[in-house]
């Protein structure tokens, strides 16, 4: 998402399609197992970012999950010899992307959860899909809305302000925080419409993109680091830990899994991953911060993920010809 970041869109013909594996080559490891972990790494992304705040200044805390993400997909690309894209205005596009789709969002999320329980920021996270609805309805001409997505959108922020809770004036919510999560859920989709726009056809692989894009917020973020920040004058435990488990696990290792999972599943069933982010980030909050839990937050994200289901649905295919497999554009979480 928180997040995880989303692989920048790559044009179907150079994502593999997913096929029944071989009995020569079969995975070592069941996709559900891997989906699951994907969950759970995820969800627990959230949890890790509120920690490494408790040591680190948010900028500080996102350029490390930057750098140890970067490091774990440049080590990817070196082992399965993938080709870094060679054109000048490809970089540029990426470097726009990685700006949209992981230094900024990464770093409103640090800074959300200074005040914000890290419940409240995954819940956040899941109105992604609900934002990418509304401005590809005006940004992509080939959504056209529907009944059941316009009913899903709606939905969805009815479960926003459950969550937030309208009813009750707000009362005791930092809005600053809020604010900052939801924009950064906003900057997903944003980017998204972005990649999709300016990015198709470059010829490189879903990975080496993504790795390219990391490696741009990487610089974005020792640019900026420095500058509104000081260098940290011990490096606790925990927060140490958190940050890079954040980065290597919730961003490197974690879109190595997402990739493999499109790969083998294809996009569709990769990216249901995102409805069970809010779930384990609540009960990770709860069990290990101990964050209290109004009952108006887990039903409003129920909601909210009802609501996001309904955008993402599509209309069954008519009984006439084939649709050729793959063109849809990639997407995630």
């Amino acid at each position: 998402m928180s997040a995880p970041s989303a692989p920048p869109k790559v044009p179907s013909s150079s994502i593999p399609r997913p096929t029944a594996p071989s009995p020569g080559r079969r995975r070592a490891v069941d996709w559900r197992i891997r989906f699951v972990a994907l969950s759970l790494i995820w969800g627990f992304s959230f949890l890790l970012i509120k920690v490494g705040t408790h040591g680190y200044a948010p900028f500080q805390v996102t350029f490390g999950r930057l750098l140890f993400g970067t490091a774990v997909l440049a080590v990817a690309i070196a082992v399965r010899r993938e080709r870094l894209p060679r054109s000048g205005r490809t970089w540029g596009h990426l470097f726009v992307a990685a700006f949209l789709l992981n230094a900024l969002p990464f770093s409103l999320f640090a800074y959300a959860e200074l005040t914000i329980p890290s419940t409240l920021a995954g819940i956040c996270n899941a109105t992604s899909p609900l934002w990418g609805m509304a401005l590809s309805l005006v940004a992509l001409s080939e959504d056209r809305p529907t009944r059941r997505r316009v009913a899903g959108l709606g939905l969805g922020f009815i479960g926003v302000l459950t969550v937030l809770g309208a009813w009750q004036g707000f009362s005791g919510l930092d809005f600053g925080g809020t604010a900052m999560a939801l924009l950064a859920s906003l900057s997903y989709p944003i980017g998204w419409i972005y990649v999709r726009r300016t990015l198709a056809g470059t010829g490189s692989s879903a990975l080496a993109m993504t790795g390219s894009q990391l490696f741009l917020g990487t610089l974005q973020l020792a640019v900026v680091t420095p500058v509104f920040t000081s260098f940290p004058e011990r490096f606790p435990l925990l927060p140490t830990l958190s940050v890079i488990a954040l980065g290597a696990l919730g961003t490197g290792l974690a879109l190595l899994i997402q990739y493999g999972l499109v790969q083998e599943v294809g996009p569709t069933t990769a990216q249901m991953v995102t409805y069970f982010i809010p779930v384990i980030a609540t009960a990770a909050g709860v069990a290990v911060l101990g964050e209290q839990l109004n009952w108006n937050t887990p039903v409003g994200a129920l909601v909210v993920l009802a609501g996001a289901a309904l955008t993402q649905s599509r209309p069954r295919p008519s009984t006439g010809p084939a649709r050729i497999p793959g063109r849809r554009p990639f997407s995630r979480s």
